[in-house]
């Protein structure tokens, strides 16, 4: 198996998905290094988070087993006929970290912010199509601590900084 965090998904993948998995700071490390560059070599994780590559490699089996991680993905710059959407969340309690976590491994999730005021969490969407949007609306619904969501699609952008 080639040495880098983009290979092939451990068999496992699904086998232990009813377990509720505990992340540390260093699986959150792992998973934001992760979003930024799924394709970086297990040895470069490894000096980025101050570990060892074995304990990468065992983070990253575990986080796949549980299903923390469950693939890895290309993100293409936005197309023109790509579906966006905002998603308004409210939140039940104290659960907003938590469920900050999960979204930020939602790869349609392409901006998260949290806000005041009716919603405790705006996340914007981004998918190729509406069948999609509806497993990726079925999916985030489904987080423990989430008590409702909102979502509007982007029928025309007006103005786009950046």
């Amino acid at each position: 198996m080639p040495d880098c965090a983009h290979s092939q998904l451990s068999s496992k993948i699904g086998a232990n998905l009813s377990v509720k998995p505990i992340m540390d700071a260093l699986d959150q490390s792992l998973l934001g290094l992760l979003r930024q560059d799924a394709r970086a070599p297990v040895a470069t994780l490894a000096k980025r988070l101050g570990v060892s590559r074995g304990t990468v490699n065992n983070r990253l089996a575990r986080l796949e087993d549980t299903g923390v991680i469950v693939g890895y993905t290309v993100r293409t710059a936005p197309r023109g006929e790509d579906i966006t959407a905002w998603m308004s969340i409210a939140v039940d309690g104290h659960e907003t970290r938590r469920i900050v976590t999960q979204l930020m491994g939602e790869p349609a999730v392409v901006a998260l912010h949290d806000t005041n005021g009716r919603w405790d969490l705006m996340a914007e969407l981004r998918v190729p199509d509406l069948g999609q949007m509806s497993s990726v609306l079925d999916r985030i619904r489904q987080i423990k601590g989430i008590a409702a969501t909102e979502t509007s699609i982007h029928l025309k952008s007006y103005k786009l900084v950046g």
